[in-house]
């Protein structure tokens, strides 16, 4: 007889040892009367796992309603901003508004933004009229 085949069919439950003392602590508890202790922590626990994910879908949902992408109006950069933030363009330094469809200049249209002017003259000696 070959001893060999009985090894082939064995199940390893390594892990069961673990869920049976749990389910035996829970039956224990629920003996005593202490079944809402463990009700409380089953709440917990799953409040505990759920909170972290509600939270990603509720930080989702705000991004999409919140986040906007355009356009500088000024040097045509791709910008992201929130919606009624006020900002500056990293290209061009330009004060910018994000509206719900896009970015607007905060200054006035016809206003030109200038940080320093260089202005060279070619100066002549000046010298005094002859009578």
């Amino acid at each position: 007889m070959n001893q060999n085949n009985f090894n082939q069919y064995r199940v390893n439950l390594s892990g069961l040892g673990c869920w049976l003392t749990l389910i035996g602590v829970v039956w224990l508890l629920g003996a005593v009367g202490l079944g809402w202790l463990v009700k409380s922590l089953a709440v917990l626990v799953v409040l505990l796992l759920a909170a972290p994910v509600l939270g990603f879908i509720g930080l989702r949902y705000w991004l999409r309603r919140n986040l906007v992408q355009g356009p500088c109006p000024v040097c045509s950069t791709t910008l992201t901003g929130i919606k009624g933030a006020d900002t500056r363009c990293l290209n061009c330094g330009t004060p910018l508004h994000t509206e719900a469809n896009g970015f607007s200049r905060v200054t006035e249209a016809g206003t030109i933004d200038v940080t320093a002017v260089d202005i060279t003259v070619d100066s002549k000696p000046v010298l005094p009229d002859a009578d």
